[in-house]
């Protein structure tokens, strides 16, 4: 099964049930602000889908907010959520593994889409089109299960990181901001543990 499949189907069952689901996106909102962004900067939420941070950030007066997700499920379930406002967001169904962006992009915001790459060369393919979506200055915020998160998640095995990690499959071209621990409460009831880290692109 392809990664669009696999998750149209998680999507189609209803976003509200999946394990991700978080009414208010408080965990992104936190590191938006440790990383010092404002409603001026270009956001690109990889991985979006039907995550509520697009309506957080309209209401908080961002106007350059583009959602990228493979499920075209999940994103036309956020546009139905939103409404008349969804015509204020910029909407890419691609799979970010081989999507290459024609713009780049001031914050690059991943809650829970790292993780699901556990092979090598699907994690170069990301780091890849991180560098081709941002420029000098450009801050990355990462959510990613943490060392003593789960091992698995939508049936799909996952890789836990910690902030040091993190940092070092970014690798030199991005500083370490700072970072913070979630302890997610899903759906069911379930915690998950997730590292928050946040880092500054310097070339």
């Amino acid at each position: 099964m392809d990664a669009a499949h696999h998750w149209d189907l998680a999507y189609s069952e209803g976003e509200r049930t999946r394990s991700w689901f978080e009414s208010e996106p408080v965990g992104s909102l936190r590191t938006f602000q440790l990383a010092g962004v404002s409603p001026a900067d270009s956001v690109i939420d990889a991985g979006g889908g039907a995550s509520t941070l697009v309506d957080a950030l309209l209401e908080r007066g961002f106007d350059d907010v583009t959602v990228l997700d493979v499920s075209a499920t999940g994103i036309q379930a956020a546009q139905r959520r939103l409404g008349p406002s969804a015509g204020r967001v910029q909407w890419i169904v691609a799979d970010l593994r081989d999507w290459r962006p024609s713009r780049t992009y001031q914050v690059w915001h991943d809650r829970a889409v790292l993780h699901f790459l556990t092979a090598d060369a699907d994690r170069q393919s990301y780091l890849d089109t991180l560098t081709a979506s941002t420029a000098a200055g450009a801050a990355a915020i990462l959510a990613t299960f943490a060392p003593d998160g789960p091992r698995q998640c939508s049936g799909l095995p996952v890789a836990r990181y910690s902030a040091h990690d993190l940092a070092a499959l970014l690798g030199d071209g991005w500083a370490p901001v700072g970072d913070d621990r979630e302890e997610h409460v899903t759906p069911a009831g379930a915690v998950q543990p997730f590292v928050w880290a946040v880092f500054r692109r310097t070339a």
